[in-house]
């Protein structure tokens, strides 16, 4: 239950203010069929995530417990430090949005999560607790909880939410989360 809720938490809060929850914004600016947003969202979460978690877990089988604390540990507190640099506002490439709200969205948000911060929180929570299906689900329901109030409610949330202050929370949240994970002795990889 702590993988499912420690991957819920991160990957929400890393989330808000991520380009992905600007491209959310986006898609929802330009097409009327909210749920198909919705539904492309989850979508492409699911498979990036369900990779992302998946190398995590086969990684974490071949470094020692040890290794993997001080990798996980050291990275958390790196993610969190790069969560205070803004994302930049990158336009969607136009040629996608041909394929509709649902195809636009799969592949534009499927595509925007590579090498994002809440992939690589995804592996990172995969790699420390070992529990695929928990962490996937996590981080699914994450990232859904951060972007379907944005699809549906739009520019009103992105003005009354300030950016920094949440980009500064979410840098505590993981650098607690790194320094937690110094002091364990270790992570159980059986």
């Amino acid at each position: 239950m702590e993988a499912f809720l420690s991957s819920t938490l991160g990957v929400a809060i890393t989330e808000i203010g991520d380009k992905t929850q600007l491209l959310a914004l986006f898609l929802a600016a330009r097409f009327a069929q909210k749920n198909a947003i919705v539904a492309g969202i989850f979508v492409a979460t699911l498979l990036n995530h369900l990779v992302s978690a998946s190398l995590g877990v086969w990684l974490a089988q071949f470094v020692s417990p040890e290794m993997v604390k001080w990798i996980v540990g050291g990275s958390f507190i790196a993610v969190g430090l790069w969560l205070l640099l803004p994302d930049k506002d990158d336009n969607p490439d136009s040629k996608w949005l041909k394929y509709g709200a649902f195809g636009a969205t799969v592949v534009l948000f499927f595509l925007a999560e590579i090498g994002d911060k809440t992939q690589i929180a995804t592996v990172l929570l995969a790699a420390k607790y070992q529990a695929l299906f928990m962490v996937v689900a996590g981080s699914v329901l994450g990232l859904m909880l951060a972007n379907v109030p944005v699809v549906y409610l739009g520019e009103m949330l992105m003005k009354k939410i300030p950016a920094k202050a949440v980009r500064i929370a979410a840098c505590v949240l993981f650098c607690v989360l790194g320094l937690v994970t110094l002091a364990g002795r270790g992570i159980a990889l059986g």
